[in-house]
């Protein structure tokens, strides 16, 4: 028996069903699929149809990829193991699908679940596989990554000088991990200059700071890194604080809240609906659709609005995705909140995990979810109802979206809501400067001063709820004034630390 043969009794055989599921999946015993049971009992006299066709063109390309494999084991400049070849197959087949689904064996399984607990040092980076190259979908707070620079849409081309071209998006995170304290040298392409250059960054257990918080005056602000285990506990901690620090003014109360999902890059969902659900109180809240309709979800509000209605203002940018936008579009579609900033990264899918014995697991796209509005964002993101741009230069043409991602899912929902244009904004609110004035100071984190888009939210916040001078405000968004150059417009309450989270 040729390998081609002994590859076409191995598919036949080992061919197993899946239970879909939303978020995870189990594996039945072995079956044989259903083209083969079919073939095997067919009669040679049976008429032809489309289900004939279908079966006999897979036995054609599995035949196909059998001789490929047996060529490329006999012929190749070096022997190749099967257990090679077949690996390759199976990378290939999944990986092509989507940007999001892999193969992952028992080691990167492990390697996975080792990072979500911690017992890897990392640099604090969310990154994508996209043409053969891994690029930055959004740096950390805080993490080596955000200190050396780094920022979304930069592409990396080698690590510790040697080309990570083509390498799975999994490999490459590999060659990135290494123990705490450790060195590694990243080759960064910035599309917007054209211009590599090699950064040394130190590996760190990672500790991120998922949820930050501030209060401007009587305008709360609280910034969201990342959809992890603890957050929407740690989010209303941080509120909690900042309704007791305002009250300590006699008479004072809070008049807005900021909830800055700037590069955000998303996680739990099941937190990402904890969140959602603390600021609205009735209707859906997001729902996930798969190929099959008994595996379909739709999660809905629990009564409650942890600010009584307080006006809300939603920062995002292109660094917002997956969890970020189920939340930006939940708050959006239910007038809840005002977005404000840049259009969101656009990543509408569902990925499951799905265990193969003790061989890993599939990470495998299975659902799209969908607003309130039953409208997709799977490519088009969740567009700002006041764009305002976090710098004067014009990042249109290099900011990077799920939509510029290669083989990445097509948004076919052409028949669903689009999304309509708000008609209940306040009417200062067509009179916001887009761009900052020519001389703005270049953005320093640790001046919120110099961050144009979280002052025209406070300013927003300012007119819409009759704050110390509300026509001052609505001015000010019109015609925004360069910052002092001081701390005079920091927070009055130090940000908060208790919400720091141990990972990669």
């Amino acid at each position: 028996m040729n390998f081609r043969t002994g590859l076409m009794l191995g598919l036949a055989c080992s061919a197993m069903g899946v239970a879909s599921g939303a978020f995870f999946a189990s594996r039945p015993s072995l079956v044989p699929p259903a083209w083969a049971q079919e073939i095997t009992h067919k009669d040679s006299n049976t008429p032809a149809n489309s289900s004939d066709s279908n079966n006999a063109e897979t036995v054609r390309m599995l035949t196909l990829l059998g001789t490929v494999m047996d060529i490329a084991h006999s012929e190749y400049v070096s022997p190749l193991p099967n257990k090679k070849l077949i690996r390759n197959a199976i990378d290939g087949m999944i990986s092509n699908l989507d940007p999001h689904s892999s193969f992952m064996d028992a080691q990167q399984l492990k390697d996975m679940q080792d990072e979500m607990s911690g017992q890897f040092g990392g640099l604090g980076l969310q990154v994508q596989g996209d043409a053969g190259h891994v690029r930055v979908v959004s740096p950390i707070d805080g993490t080596p990554a955000a200190k050396a620079g780094i920022q979304s849409g930069d592409v990396i081309t080698m690590v510790d000088n040697k080309s990570i071209a083509n390498l799975t998006l999994d490999q490459a995170v590999r060659k990135m991990r290494g123990k705490p304290g450790t060195q590694i040298t990243l080759t960064i392409l910035r599309p917007k200059t054209g211009k590599q250059q090699n950064l040394t960054l130190t590996r760190e257990i990672i500790h991120v700071q998922i949820v930050r918080s501030a209060l401007y005056g009587q305008t709360g602000y609280i910034r969201l890194s990342e959809f992890d285990d603890s957050l929407e506990k740690e989010m209303r901690k941080a509120y909690g604080k900042l309704v007791q620090s305002v009250a300590k003014t006699p008479g004072k109360t809070l008049n807005g809240l900021v909830l800055d999902l700037r590069s955000d890059p998303g996680g739990k969902l099941d937190q990402a609906i904890a969140v959602a659900r603390d600021f609205i109180k009735d209707g859906e809240i997001v729902s996930i659709r798969g190929r099959h309709p008994e595996g379909n979800q739709h999660w809905d509000g629990v009564g409650k609005d942890i600010t009584h209605g307080l006006p809300i203002i939603v920062l995002t940018n292109a660094g917002s995705a997956s969890a970020s936008e189920i939340v930006a579009g939940a708050l959006k579609d239910h007038r809840r909140a005002i977005i404000m900033g840049d259009r969101t990264f656009g990543k509408g899918s569902v990925q499951t995990i799905i265990p193969i014995a003790d061989q890993g697991a599939i990470r495998l796209t299975t659902a799209r979810y969908y607003t309130p509005s039953g409208r997709s964002i799977q490519g088009l993101g969740i567009t700002p109802d006041v764009p305002v741009l976090a710098s004067r230069d014009d990042d249109s043409l290099f900011t990077y979206h799920e939509a510029d991602l290669a083989h990445t899912i097509t948004n076919t929902d052409s028949k669903l809501p689009k999304e309509a244009p708000r008609t209940d904004l306040p009417a200062f609110a067509k009179t916001v400067e887009r761009l900052p004035p020519a001389k703005w100071p270049a953005f320093d984190p640790t001046k919120p001063e110099t961050d144009f888009q979280l002052q025209q939210a406070l300013h927003f916040l300012n007119a819409q709820t009759g704050g110390a001078d509300a026509a001052h405000e609505a001015a000010l968004l019109a015609h925004p004034q360069l910052p002092p150059q001081s701390h005079d417009t920091a927070p009055d309450e130090a940000k908060d630390d208790s919400a720091a989270k141990t990972k990669k």
